[in-house]
């Protein structure tokens, strides 16, 4: 298989940090393709753009802070991150987000961008 030939893997957040594992799960994968230098890219939706938001301190409810690893992304070379800008209308969010490079797409441009990957993990 060559380069271009790879398969590509996205992982779509859509849950809240800290209501769930599915967070953490999702960001534990991203950074194994990452780290064996494997296409990934993360797409955010629903509650799950609530992950990308500054500020937020899962110490509050006893909970391990794994936003922070988002840091690392560039150290694993994911550069393909996306959010849906409907899903941070609907919740009356900014775009002042804890990682640099993300590319906020409205709902079509978001979902033709996720069409193009063969596989998708759902978290």
């Amino acid at each position: 298989m060559t380069q271009n030939s790879k398969k590509l893997t996205a992982i779509v957040n859509s849950k809240a940090p800290y209501s769930n594992t599915a967070g953490k799960d999702s960001l534990d994968i991203a950074l194994i393709f990452g780290s064996f230098e494997q296409p990934i890219s993360l797409f955010f939706q629903g509650d799950g753009v609530w992950q990308l938001l500054q500020g937020q301190d899962g110490s509050n409810i006893s909970v391990k802070d794994y936003l922070k690893t988002f840091a690392a992304f560039e150290f694993y070379d994911i550069e393909n991150i996306y959010v849906c800008q409907d899903s941070l209308t609907e919740r009356n969010l900014t775009h002042y987000f804890h990682i640099d490079d993300v590319a906020v797409l409205e709902n079509k441009e978001f979902a033709e961008k996720l069409a193009i990957h063969q596989t998708i993990l759902r978290f």
